[in-house]
Protein backbone atom coordinates (compact mmCIF):
# COMPACT_ATOMS: atom_id res chain seq x y z
CA UNK A 1 0.00 0.00 0.00
CA UNK A 2 1.39 3.03 -1.34
CA UNK A 3 -1.37 5.62 -0.12
CA UNK A 4 -3.28 6.40 3.37
CA UNK A 5 -6.44 3.77 3.68
CA UNK A 6 -9.49 5.04 2.21
CA UNK A 7 -11.45 2.35 3.46
CA UNK A 8 -10.39 2.86 7.10
CA UNK A 9 -10.98 6.80 6.54
CA UNK A 10 -14.85 5.59 5.71
CA UNK A 11 -15.17 3.05 8.11
CA UNK A 12 -14.27 6.15 10.69
CA UNK A 13 -16.53 8.47 8.73
CA UNK A 14 -19.35 5.53 9.28
CA UNK A 15 -18.93 5.80 12.97
CA UNK A 16 -18.38 9.46 13.08
CA UNK A 17 -22.48 9.68 11.29
CA UNK A 18 -23.77 6.95 13.82
CA UNK A 19 -22.42 8.79 16.76
CA UNK A 20 -24.09 12.18 15.79
CA UNK A 21 -27.27 11.36 14.47
CA UNK A 22 -28.67 8.55 16.73
CA UNK A 23 -29.87 9.58 19.96
CA UNK A 24 -29.95 5.85 20.69
CA UNK A 25 -26.18 4.43 19.70
CA UNK A 26 -24.78 0.97 19.14
CA UNK A 27 -21.65 2.86 19.34
CA UNK A 28 -20.96 6.38 20.51
CA UNK A 29 -17.62 7.23 18.71
CA UNK A 30 -18.53 10.98 19.57
CA UNK A 31 -14.57 12.11 19.07
CA UNK A 32 -13.96 10.81 15.02
CA UNK A 33 -15.74 13.91 13.69
CA UNK A 34 -13.27 15.99 15.30
CA UNK A 35 -10.36 14.11 13.19
CA UNK A 36 -12.23 15.06 10.13
CA UNK A 37 -12.61 18.35 8.02
CA UNK A 38 -16.14 19.81 7.59
CA UNK A 39 -14.90 19.42 4.07
CA UNK A 40 -14.67 15.97 4.37
CA UNK A 41 -17.15 15.25 6.52
CA UNK A 42 -19.74 17.14 4.25
CA UNK A 43 -18.46 15.51 1.16
CA UNK A 44 -18.58 11.94 1.91
CA UNK A 45 -22.12 13.04 3.26
CA UNK A 46 -22.88 14.20 -0.32
CA UNK A 47 -21.21 11.54 -2.29
CA UNK A 48 -23.16 9.15 -0.02
CA UNK A 49 -26.88 10.08 -0.66
CA UNK A 50 -25.78 10.37 -4.58
CA UNK A 51 -24.78 6.99 -4.92
CA UNK A 52 -27.52 5.24 -3.75
CA UNK A 53 -28.48 4.30 -6.83
CA UNK A 54 -25.76 1.93 -6.61
CA UNK A 55 -27.00 0.30 -3.77
CA UNK A 56 -30.64 0.37 -4.50
CA UNK A 57 -31.68 1.66 -8.05
CA UNK A 58 -35.37 1.99 -7.03
CA UNK A 59 -34.97 4.61 -4.21
CA UNK A 60 -37.25 6.87 -4.05
CA UNK A 61 -36.64 9.72 -1.68
CA UNK A 62 -34.44 13.55 -0.65
CA UNK A 63 -31.07 13.39 -0.15
CA UNK A 64 -31.22 13.47 3.49
CA UNK A 65 -33.09 10.25 3.38
CA UNK A 66 -30.85 8.66 0.81
CA UNK A 67 -28.00 9.14 3.11
CA UNK A 68 -29.74 7.61 6.35
CA UNK A 69 -30.71 4.98 3.69
CA UNK A 70 -27.52 3.87 2.89
CA UNK A 71 -25.65 4.53 5.80
CA UNK A 72 -28.08 2.38 7.83
CA UNK A 73 -27.88 -0.42 5.20
CA UNK A 74 -24.73 -0.21 3.70
CA UNK A 75 -22.02 1.91 5.59
CA UNK A 76 -22.78 1.81 9.67
CA UNK A 77 -23.40 -1.99 10.44
CA UNK A 78 -20.28 -3.54 10.16
CA UNK A 79 -17.81 -0.79 11.63
CA UNK A 80 -20.00 0.16 14.69
CA UNK A 81 -20.96 -3.66 15.54
CA UNK A 82 -17.15 -4.34 15.45
CA UNK A 83 -15.92 -1.74 17.64
CA UNK A 84 -18.92 -2.41 19.96
CA UNK A 85 -18.08 -5.69 20.44
CA UNK A 86 -13.96 -5.40 20.58
CA UNK A 87 -14.41 -2.59 22.90
CA UNK A 88 -16.93 -4.59 25.28
CA UNK A 89 -14.51 -7.39 25.01
CA UNK A 90 -11.31 -5.33 26.25
CA UNK A 91 -13.49 -3.65 29.08
CA UNK A 92 -13.49 -7.62 29.89
CA UNK A 93 -9.85 -8.74 29.58
CA UNK A 94 -8.49 -5.14 31.43
CA UNK A 95 -10.75 -6.15 34.57
CA UNK A 96 -10.02 -9.38 34.64
CA UNK A 97 -5.80 -8.60 34.47
CA UNK A 98 -5.21 -7.48 30.76
CA UNK A 99 -2.70 -4.14 30.81
CA UNK A 100 -2.24 -4.10 27.60
CA UNK A 101 -3.87 -3.27 24.36
CA UNK A 102 -2.55 -3.81 21.33
CA UNK A 103 -4.57 -2.30 17.78
CA UNK A 104 -3.24 -4.25 15.13
CA UNK A 105 -4.52 -2.52 12.24
CA UNK A 106 -5.72 0.46 14.23
CA UNK A 107 -6.57 3.10 11.39
CA UNK A 108 -8.56 6.15 12.37
CA UNK A 109 -9.93 3.69 15.83
CA UNK A 110 -10.33 6.75 18.53
CA UNK A 111 -10.34 4.33 21.97
CA UNK A 112 -7.63 6.12 22.81
CA UNK A 113 -8.59 9.39 23.28
CA UNK A 114 -11.96 8.06 24.14
CA UNK A 115 -10.31 6.17 27.42
CA UNK A 116 -12.71 5.82 30.10
CA UNK A 117 -11.35 5.05 33.83
CA UNK A 118 -11.15 1.82 33.36
CA UNK A 119 -8.65 1.67 30.92
CA UNK A 120 -6.37 4.76 32.65
CA UNK A 121 -3.77 2.25 33.76
CA UNK A 122 -3.26 -0.02 30.48
CA UNK A 123 -0.68 0.37 28.15
CA UNK A 124 -2.04 1.15 24.50
CA UNK A 125 0.11 0.06 21.51
CA UNK A 126 -1.65 1.57 17.85
CA UNK A 127 0.00 -0.50 14.80
CA UNK A 128 -0.79 0.22 11.51
CA UNK A 129 0.98 1.13 7.70
CA UNK A 130 2.97 4.25 8.46
CA UNK A 131 0.91 6.67 6.09
CA UNK A 132 -1.92 5.92 7.74
CA UNK A 133 -0.64 6.09 10.74
CA UNK A 134 0.87 9.48 10.12
CA UNK A 135 -2.31 10.68 8.52
CA UNK A 136 -4.06 9.79 11.93
CA UNK A 137 -1.64 12.00 13.70
CA UNK A 138 -1.66 14.74 11.78
CA UNK A 139 -5.14 15.11 11.83
CA UNK A 140 -5.14 14.84 15.92
CA UNK A 141 -2.41 17.51 16.70
CA UNK A 142 -4.53 19.91 14.46
CA UNK A 143 -7.63 18.94 15.47
CA UNK A 144 -6.00 20.24 19.23
CA UNK A 145 -6.88 16.55 21.11
CA UNK A 146 -3.95 15.48 22.76
CA UNK A 147 -2.58 11.81 22.96
CA UNK A 148 -2.71 10.49 26.27
CA UNK A 149 0.75 9.05 27.49
CA UNK A 150 -0.25 5.36 27.48
CA UNK A 151 -0.23 5.25 24.32
CA UNK A 152 2.47 4.45 21.78
CA UNK A 153 2.18 4.34 17.80
CA UNK A 154 3.85 1.54 15.87
CA UNK A 155 4.40 2.29 12.34
CA UNK A 156 4.19 -1.35 10.17
CA UNK A 157 3.53 -3.53 7.12
CA UNK A 158 1.36 -6.87 8.27
CA UNK A 159 2.66 -7.91 4.96
CA UNK A 160 6.47 -8.10 6.18
CA UNK A 161 7.15 -10.32 9.34
CA UNK A 162 9.43 -8.24 10.69
CA UNK A 163 6.93 -5.77 11.94
CA UNK A 164 6.84 -7.29 15.04
CA UNK A 165 10.74 -6.27 16.36
CA UNK A 166 9.12 -2.79 16.30
CA UNK A 167 6.94 -3.21 18.51
CA UNK A 168 9.66 -5.62 20.79
CA UNK A 169 12.00 -1.98 20.69
CA UNK A 170 9.46 0.03 22.67
CA UNK A 171 10.66 0.65 26.58
CA UNK A 172 6.80 0.54 27.26
CA UNK A 173 6.03 -3.41 25.48
CA UNK A 174 6.26 -6.42 28.18
CA UNK A 175 6.36 -9.64 26.27
CA UNK A 176 5.60 -11.49 28.91
CA UNK A 177 2.06 -9.22 30.15
CA UNK A 178 -0.89 -10.83 28.92
CA UNK A 179 -2.41 -8.77 25.96
CA UNK A 180 -5.71 -8.10 24.33
CA UNK A 181 -5.51 -7.33 20.56
CA UNK A 182 -8.12 -6.25 18.10
CA UNK A 183 -7.76 -6.48 14.69
CA UNK A 184 -11.25 -4.79 12.97
CA UNK A 185 -11.51 -4.67 8.93
CA UNK A 186 -8.10 -6.13 8.69
CA UNK A 187 -8.63 -9.62 7.46
CA UNK A 188 -10.36 -9.23 4.30
CA UNK A 189 -7.40 -7.43 3.26
CA UNK A 190 -4.76 -10.22 3.79
CA UNK A 191 -3.89 -13.20 2.43
CA UNK A 192 -4.67 -16.17 3.79
CA UNK A 193 -0.28 -16.88 4.43
CA UNK A 194 -0.08 -13.22 5.74
CA UNK A 195 -3.30 -14.04 8.36
CA UNK A 196 -1.41 -16.75 9.20
CA UNK A 197 1.93 -15.23 9.57
CA UNK A 198 0.21 -12.71 11.69
CA UNK A 199 -1.30 -15.18 13.95
CA UNK A 200 2.04 -16.95 14.52
CA UNK A 201 3.97 -13.92 15.44
CA UNK A 202 1.66 -12.79 17.74
CA UNK A 203 1.55 -16.61 19.30
CA UNK A 204 5.61 -16.22 19.60
CA UNK A 205 5.31 -12.60 20.50
CA UNK A 206 2.84 -13.09 23.49
CA UNK A 207 2.52 -14.61 26.78
CA UNK A 208 -0.49 -17.94 27.14
CA UNK A 209 -3.65 -16.05 28.32
CA UNK A 210 -3.33 -13.38 25.74
CA UNK A 211 -6.23 -13.18 23.46
CA UNK A 212 -7.39 -11.74 19.63
CA UNK A 213 -10.23 -10.10 18.32
CA UNK A 214 -11.45 -10.17 15.07
CA UNK A 215 -14.26 -10.00 12.22
CA UNK A 216 -13.63 -11.80 8.97
CA UNK A 217 -15.15 -12.89 5.73
CA UNK A 218 -17.22 -16.49 5.46
CA UNK A 219 -16.64 -19.26 2.86
CA UNK A 220 -19.04 -17.42 0.63
CA UNK A 221 -17.70 -13.71 0.60
CA UNK A 222 -16.23 -14.15 -2.39
CA UNK A 223 -18.85 -15.87 -4.15
CA UNK A 224 -21.71 -15.63 -6.33
CA UNK A 225 -23.79 -16.94 -3.47
CA UNK A 226 -23.08 -13.52 -1.22
CA UNK A 227 -25.52 -11.74 -0.28
CA UNK A 228 -26.51 -8.41 -2.45
CA UNK A 229 -24.88 -5.99 -0.31
CA UNK A 230 -21.68 -8.09 0.36
CA UNK A 231 -21.06 -8.28 -3.46
CA UNK A 232 -21.68 -4.04 -3.23
CA UNK A 233 -19.23 -3.59 -0.58
CA UNK A 234 -16.40 -5.81 -2.25
CA UNK A 235 -17.28 -3.63 -5.45
CA UNK A 236 -16.85 -0.48 -2.90
CA UNK A 237 -13.32 -1.65 -1.54
CA UNK A 238 -12.00 -2.22 -4.92
CA UNK A 239 -13.10 1.02 -6.24
CA UNK A 240 -10.69 2.61 -3.97
CA UNK A 241 -7.98 0.49 -5.15
CA UNK A 242 -7.75 -1.92 -1.46
CA UNK A 243 -8.33 -5.78 -2.63
CA UNK A 244 -10.71 -8.07 -0.43
CA UNK A 245 -8.91 -11.21 -0.27
CA UNK A 246 -9.69 -14.36 0.91
CA UNK A 247 -12.96 -16.30 3.01
CA UNK A 248 -12.99 -18.99 4.96
CA UNK A 249 -15.41 -21.65 6.77
CA UNK A 250 -15.18 -21.81 10.21
CA UNK A 251 -13.78 -25.55 10.51
CA UNK A 252 -10.61 -23.69 8.14
CA UNK A 253 -10.20 -20.73 10.34
CA UNK A 254 -10.48 -22.86 13.43
CA UNK A 255 -7.37 -24.90 12.24
CA UNK A 256 -5.38 -21.60 11.54
CA UNK A 257 -6.03 -20.77 15.02
CA UNK A 258 -4.87 -23.90 16.12
CA UNK A 259 -1.87 -23.99 14.26
CA UNK A 260 -0.89 -20.73 15.60
CA UNK A 261 -1.78 -21.93 19.54
CA UNK A 262 -5.01 -19.86 19.73
CA UNK A 263 -8.34 -21.61 20.94
CA UNK A 264 -12.02 -19.87 19.81
CA UNK A 265 -13.52 -18.63 22.68
CA UNK A 266 -16.31 -17.02 21.12
CA UNK A 267 -17.93 -16.66 17.81
CA UNK A 268 -20.70 -14.89 16.17
CA UNK A 269 -22.59 -14.86 12.84
CA UNK A 270 -24.20 -11.71 12.11
CA UNK A 271 -27.83 -12.64 13.09
CA UNK A 272 -25.61 -13.47 16.98
CA UNK A 273 -24.56 -9.57 16.23
CA UNK A 274 -27.55 -8.18 15.64
CA UNK A 275 -29.23 -9.49 18.12
CA UNK A 276 -26.86 -8.37 20.72
CA UNK A 277 -25.59 -4.97 19.42
CA UNK A 278 -28.42 -4.16 17.27
CA UNK A 279 -31.79 -5.20 19.12
CA UNK A 280 -32.07 -2.05 21.22
CA UNK A 281 -31.50 0.55 18.49
CA UNK A 282 -33.70 -1.02 16.19
CA UNK A 283 -37.07 -1.17 19.11
CA UNK A 284 -36.72 2.31 19.04
CA UNK A 285 -36.45 2.77 15.64
CA UNK A 286 -39.15 0.30 14.10
CA UNK A 287 -39.66 1.23 10.70
CA UNK A 288 -35.54 1.75 10.07
CA UNK A 289 -33.72 -1.36 11.14
CA UNK A 290 -30.60 -1.74 10.83
CA UNK A 291 -28.50 -5.44 10.77
CA UNK A 292 -25.20 -6.70 10.93
CA UNK A 293 -23.99 -7.61 7.51
CA UNK A 294 -24.42 -11.37 6.14
CA UNK A 295 -21.33 -13.68 5.60
CA UNK A 296 -19.29 -11.71 8.20
CA UNK A 297 -18.91 -13.27 11.46
CA UNK A 298 -16.65 -12.48 13.96
CA UNK A 299 -14.40 -14.23 16.64
CA UNK A 300 -12.37 -14.13 20.47
CA UNK A 301 -9.81 -16.50 20.32
CA UNK A 302 -7.51 -17.24 23.33
CA UNK A 303 -3.96 -18.42 22.99
CA UNK A 304 -3.45 -21.76 24.82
Amino acid sequence: MDKKSMTALVSAFARGYHAKTNEVKVFDDHIIEKLLTQEEYGGMCHHMAQGVGFFDPGFVGDAEEALKWVMDYQLSPTPIGRAAYAEDLLKNAVLTGTNQYLLLGAGYDTFSLRQPKWAEGIEVFEVDHPLTQVDKINRIEESGLETPGNVHYVGADFNKKEWMSVLELLPAFNVKEKTYCSLLGVVYYLTEQNFENLLLVLSELLPKGSSIVFDYPDELYFTEHAEVRVKKQLALAAATGEQMMVGYSYRHLEQLLENAGFLIYEHLKSEDMTSRYFKTFNDKRPTSKVEAFENVNYCLAVLK
